[in-house]
Order: C-alpha cells, then sequence, then structure tokens
C-alpha cells in the first residue's frame, strides 16, 4: 500500500460495511487503522484481502515500529521478500533463464523441439519472476482497475500469444528485479526518520532500592526511577540531572553541532551522546512518551499527510493511465488501418505501449522527495508537521517574531551596574564604596525570587555579608539591615517615594530605560548609592538570523508584549526595522491579519502556548525551544527543537530546495515517458527497453529525492 489510488481501493473495497467508523492511512508507514466493530473489522479485513491486499496485524513494542509484514498491491515499492537469500535466488533463477530464452530463440534452429524448449523456460522465467505479478494483476483486471501488475499481466501475456516468449519472459524478469532495487531505494527514504529511534539504548542502568545497579530493559523503567550514564554512553531516556555534570552531544534532538554543557537540574533527552563525565538522572518520561519517541510519531504522522504537488500528480496519475491505454488500444485496432502495419506489429506496439503507461516513478516522486525532506529536517532539529508546510515555507514573504525567548534569551541578565556619585552623600568611602555596594545588594538581591533579584544576585560576587530584618516591599523592592543600616534594593516608583529621587538620577534611568533595561536601585536612609540595569539580552544568533530571513525576501516584524521602548530598543539591535509592543493575544492576532494583507503568506513564531491565537491566525506557525515539551509539539506546524532562530532560514531554503526537486522529478517521470511513448509507436521501442525506460525513471526520481538527505542547505 503505497499509493494514493491503492487507498482509494482499499476505501472503495470495504465501503459499505456497516459498523466501520473510520479509517486512517499512514502511506509512509504502510499502514492502516481501522475503527470498526468486532464483526465489521473482520469482513472489512476480508473484503480487503479479496480485493488483492495481505493485511497483518502490526508488531506492538517499540514505539514507532513499522509492522513485520504490509499490505501490498499495485507497485510493490515496499515489498522486502525479495532481498532474502531466497528471494535473491529466485530473482537470479528467473534472469538466467530469460537470459538462456533470449539465447535459444536468438541461436538455435528453428524446429518444434528447440521452440519447445525456449517456450518452457520463458515460461518458466515468467513464473519465477511474475506469479506475484499475475496475481494481482488477474484481480485488478477483474475488478477493473488498470495498475502496474494488471498492465503487466497484460503485456507479457500478449507478447507470449504473439511468439515474442524470450521478449517476455525478459521483461518480466528485469520487471521484477527493477521493482526490487527500487523498493530497497523507497525504503531509505521511508525509514530515514527510523534510525533515529534506534539511537535510544534499549537498556539502562537503573538504582535498586540498596543502592546498587541493575541493568534493565528501558520499557520496563518506571517514572522518577533513576538511571546511571557513563561517558561514552547513549541517554536512554529523559530525565533530569540529580548527580554529577557533563557534556552532552544533542544533535539527534536539538541538532545542535556543538555538545550542551550538563549540571544537576538540567533536562536529558533519550538519544543524546554523553561525551565527558558520568552523572545519574531521574526519569520524565516512560520511553514510549520520550522527546525523540515524540519527534518520530510526529514525523511519521506528517509523512501521511499529502503536499500540494502531491495531489496535484495523483489527480494526474488517476486521468493518466486509463488514457494511455485508450492510446494502446487505439494503436492496436486502427495502426493497420491507418499507418498499413501488420497486425502483429500494431499489437507489439500496443504491448509496448502498456509497459510504458505505468505511471509509478510520477506517483512515486513526489512522496520520496517530501519523506526525504521531512526527514533532513528532523535530522537537523526541524520538526515540520506535514508536505503541505514543507512546500509552503518557501512561499513565505513576512515573519512575526515573539520576543522573549525567540529573539532574546528568555533570561533577565544584569547588564550594566554602578555606584552613583550621591554614594558619598552616603557617607561611603570611595575606595570601598564599589565592593560594599556589590556585597550588599548581592545580599539584599538574593533574599527575593522575583527574577530581575536573581537576575542582580547572578551577576555580583557575594561574600558573608550578614542581612537581618529582611521584607519584601510588594510591587516595589526588599529591604534589610546589613552592618547597622538599613538598605532598600527596589524599582523607580521606591525610591520616588521614598523622596530620594533627583534629576541625574531621573535621566540616568531614562537612558536605561530607553534601551529597554530595568533598573534597580541601591538606596540608604541617606540615598541612592548605586544603579544596578537588567535586560533580556537577545541571542547570539538572532542577528544572522534576521539577516538570512531578509536576504531571502521575507521581512521580520517582531511582536511582543512588553512596552514599546524596549520592543523598539531590541529590535533595533537584531536588525528588525519594525517593533509592535504592548501587545495582548488578541491584539497580536490582529497584527498578524494586517501583516497578512499586506505582505502575503505569513508565518509567527513563539512558546506555542502564549501565542497560541496568533499562531493559529498564520499561514505556518513555528515554536522555539520546543525538545521536551508536549505543548508546543502540539500546537505549531513547525517546531524547531532548539532556541536558534537560524533555523528558521535554513527550513525555508529547504522548502525552496525540496521544492525544486519535485519539479525535477515530475520533467523526468513525463519525459522520459513521452520519449519512450514516441518512440513506441513511430519508433523501434521495444518492450525490454520500455521495462527500462518505466524503472529506470522510477529510479531516478528516488536517486534525486534522496539527494535531500544529505544536501546541505546552510546559507550560501
Amino acid at each position: 500500500m503505497d499509493c494514493a489510488a491503492e487507498e482509494s481501493e482499499i476505501r472503495r473495497a470495504v465501503e459499505g460495511i456497516s459498523g466501520i467508523r473510520a479509517l486512517t492511512f499512514q502511506l509512509g508507514q504502510r499502514t492502516l487503522a481501522l475503527d470498526a466493530s468486532g464483526p465489521a473489522l473482520e469482513l472489512a479485513v476480508a473484503a480487503i484481502r479479496k480485493a488483492g491486499f495481505d493485511p497483518q496485524p502490526m508488531v506492538e513494542g517499540k514505539p514507532g515500529a513499522a509492522p513485520d509484514h504490509t499490505a501490498d498491491d499495485g507497485h510493490d515499492h515496499g515489498k522486502d521478500h525479495a532481498f532474502g537469500p531466497a528471494g535473491y535466488g529466485r530473482l537470479g533463477m528467473a534472469l538466467l533463464l530469460a537470459i538462456a530464452a533470449e539465447l535459444v530463440g536468438y541461436f538455435a534452429p528453428d524446429t518444434q523441439i528447440w521452440k519447445g524448449a525456449g517456450l518452457a523456460v520463458a515460461a518458466a522465467a515468467i513464473w519465477l519472476a511474475g506469479f506475484d505479478v499475475y496475481k494481482k494483476g488477474l484481480t485488478a483486471l477483474l475488478r477493473g482497475r488498470l495498475n502496474i501488475n494488471a498492465l503487466m499481466t497484460v503485456a507479457v501475456t500478449g507478447a507470449f500469444a504473439i511468439g515474442q516468449w524470450p521478449e517476455a519472459a525478459m521483461v518480466m524478469a528485469l520487471y521484477a528485479i527493477a521493482e526490487a532495487i527500487e523498493a530497497r531505494a523507497v525504503d531509505r527514504a521511508r525509514n530515514a526518520i527510523k534510525g533515529l529511534l534506534e539511537m535510544a539504548p534499549e537498556e539502562a542502568a537503573v538504582r535498586q532500592a540498596d543502592g546498587t545497579w541493575l541493568t534493565q530493559p528501558v520499557a520496563s523503567v518506571a517514572l522518577d526511577a533513576v538511571l546511571q550514564v557513563r561517558p561514552g554512553e547513549r541517554v536512554p531516556m529523559d530525565g533530569v540531572l540529580t548527580g554529577g555534570s557533563t557534556s552532552i552531544n544533542q544533535a539527534p534532538v536539538t541538532g545542535e553541532s556543538i555538545p550542551v554543557d550538563k549540571a544537576v537540574g538540567d533536562p536529558v533527552f533519550a538519544g543524546t551522546i554523553n561525551d565527558t563525565g558520568s552523572f545519574e538522572f531521574r526519569v520524565t518520561a516512560l520511553a514510549s512518551n520520550s522527546t525523540l519517541a515524540r519527534i518520530i510519531h510526529a514525523v511519521e504522522e506528517a509523512q501521511g499527510t499529502r503536499a500540494p504537488t502531491q495531489g496535484f500528480v495523483d489527480r494526474f496519475a488517476a486521468v493518466y493511465t486509463p488514457a494511455v491505454f485508450v492510446v494502446a488500444l487505439a494503436v492496436a485496432v486502427l495502426g493497420p488501418w491507418l499507418l498499413d502495419w501488420t497486425w502483429m506489429q500494431s499489437i507489439y506496439k500496443a504491448l509496448v505501449l502498456l509497459v510504458i503507461a505505468c505511471p509509478c516513478a510520477l506517483v512515486i516522486s513526489t512522496p520520496v522527495t517530501i519523506v526525504s525532506g521531512l526527514a533532513a529536517a528532523a535530522r537537523r532539529g526541524i520538526l515540520i508537521k506535514g508536505g503541505v508546510y514543507l512546500e509552503g515555507a518557501r512561499n513565505l514573504k513576512a515573519i512575526a517574531l515573539d520576543k522573549t525567548g525567540t529573539i532574546t534569551e528568555g533570561k533577565p541578565k544584569l547588564v550594566a551596574w554602578k555606584v552613583l556619585d550621591t554614594a558619598m552623600a552616603a557617607g561611603m568611602d570611595a575606595a570601598t564604596a564599589e565592593q560594599v555596594v556589590e556585597h550588599t545588594a548581592a545580599v539584599l538581591a538574593g533574599h527575593s525570587d522575583h527574577p530581575v533579584s536573581r537576575a542582580i544576585a547572578a551577576g555580583l560576587k557575594s561574600n558573608s555579608v550578614q542581612a537581618k530584618d529582611f521584607k519584601a516591599i510588594a510591587g516595589r523592592g526588599v529591604q534589610a539591615e546589613i552592618g547597622g543600616k538599613v538598605w532598600v534594593l527596589g524599582n523607580h516608583r521606591l525610591i520616588e517615594e521614598r523622596g530620594q529621587c533627583s534629576p541625574a538620577i531621573e535621566a540616568e534611568l531614562r537612558t536605561h530605560e530607553e534601551a529597554g533595561r530595568t533598573v534597580s536601585l541601591l538606596a540608604s536612609d541617606a540615598g541612592p548609592v548605586a544603579l544596578f540595569a537588567v535586560a533580556d539580552t537577545i541571542k547570539a544568533s538572532s542577528r544572522e538570523a534576521v539577516a538570512e530571513l531578509k536576504a531571502l525576501g521575507i521581512t521580520p516584524v517582531m511582536l511582543t508584549g512588553d512596552n514599546q521602548a524596549t520592543a523598539t530598543a531590541i529590535a533595533h539591535e537584531a536588525g528588525i526595522a519594525e517593533a509592535r509592543g504592548n501587545l495582548l493575544p488578541e491584539d497580536k492576532l490582529a497584527a498578524i491579519k494586517a501583516l497578512q494583507a499586506e505582505h502575503g503568506m505569513t508565518a509567527m513564531t513563539g512558546d506555542g502556548i502564549n501565542d497560541a491565537p496568533a499562531l493559529a491566525q498564520s499561514d505556518i506557525g513555528v515554536a522555539m525551544g520546543a525538545a521536551g515539551t508536549d505543548t508546543a509539539m502540539e500546537a505549531a506546524d513547525v517546531v524547531v527543537m532548539n532556541d536558534d532562530l537560524r533555523r528558521i532560514a535554513e527550513t525555508v531554503r529547504l522548502s525552496k530546495f525540496t521544492h525544486a526537486v519535485l519539479w525535477q522529478n515530475i520533467a523526468l517521470a513525463l519525459g522520459i515517458k513521452a520519449v519512450f511513448l514516441v518512440l513506441a509507436v513511430f519508433g523501434n521501442a521495444s518492450m525490454w527497453m520500455a521495462v527500462f525506460a518505466d524503472m529506470g525513471a522510477s529510479l531516478l526520481v528516488v536517486v534525486n529525492g534522496l539527494r535531500l538527505l544529505k544536501a546541505g542547505v546552510q546559507s550560501r
């Protein structure tokens, strides 16, 4: 079950059976989920089998595991029975017999004995190579379906009947071998993402109640269990570090090429590689629900969605095959009347047309390319939810970027601090003012849970200074007695309420606030002595990412709930010309609509939660830094697993490349068919040449599509 045509055949086979609630097809995995009552399920399976398919139950176990046996019909891109020793032997013997039939037909005397021997050898070759084809072809013909098996059955049988038995044998042998080769190539694309699943170990060292370590399957490890990972090993499950520190290569999940340092409290993901130290971690997700497993599941679901080009190709192929069949029939019937051919010539040319008529190369060109593109993106830490978004990204004209966590780090940092001139008036010695200010502010900030206070505490050095009578001043700051003095660390409003502001301090505050910084002041009863500026700094990659988007012709606009001054400052630093601040969720939604009206196709980049209305309204919603979060994976159309904004430009470039490969494949498939159709009617194309044309075109488009798996799409 590979193509949309085969999906339609299954739907027709089960229509009319009461009790079937839903059919869910995953052509990429060749699976079908049937939601039906018990009796209806049995009737449906029987109907599918009667239609020429071989449905087999899925093998439960690993998340994302493919079935051991898959339904197949039509064009057997996925059949794997030819790759065992018996399969290779059967195809090899068929080819040898076909060659023997050709030799007998060409060199042997034209006697009944040799002719009979040649017929027998040819029939044996056809039987070995084409038994499955004949069985399915006859089923298709009885049901009025013109798939490749039906066309090959008619063509080979017709060739045998008109005395072209050596060619009939060679055609069937070459067809079977080419199908087997193509099946392997197609499976490479389909299984590209599943290679990630194998990166997660199947066993883990689990701490027991008595403190010992026991190796057991990850499938049996419970939540909150403590696991141990040594240097060089892969992390078996998602979790949080509880002991030790290390550096981890997170490329399988986030696509980051540089290892990430990890300490107690940091998350780790299944399938990532522990580079340096041993560590212990607490399990936060079962093996079946790890970030890696969810990525694979999401990509497999994406493979089941139909890209716009794929829909066009499927519709075209549905008309193309019957049309060529009619042309072949017309050639067989009208050739002797209109072109003075013999009946044997007309029938032979018609049979060649039937072989060429197979639309497999055309039909397979799009899914292989789309699957390869999705897998290539996933390997780079970009999760694209379907072919429609992979194709659509190339048409983006504008992109709205949330500020916090997208352009900026999302974590406030102390970016500047200074001792004020008023420190002298507060009775502080110039030589020790800076040291006293730093230690005092660090102690005060360390007693507060406010994000601004935490940023100040993290950016300052502290000693053993003791604070007494600590208290929080709601909405304003903190206060404590240190060294016999009462100190406060608070915002502009607190200092104003204390009557300690001055024109000089107001000017200092205004400078920092215009730069998008949040300012806190350290003051004693004598007045302010120091100023601390905290800001959410932009990521190191944001400027480069914005420049890449502009180079691609995409207009970046920043949307944020922060004040306009902060928005303007951050946007200017990132290289964004337009920034809109003070926006509520409904304001962001309106902004997206305005961008769509002004520019056209627009993307929205946010955290996948607070920006949900804007993400839903945008043509493509992008969630940033979503490794380990279910919500962001569900909310967005494209998920960037790390915080690197440059991945968006990379997605657009991959979209452009994928689109180019798609149309290259369509041109290859139709161009080769057109050439051989003309040769078949007016030239000297033979049946085995037609097989090479059909299978050669299929292999070309598959190989071309697989280029996406390894091709680089970095900025050029």
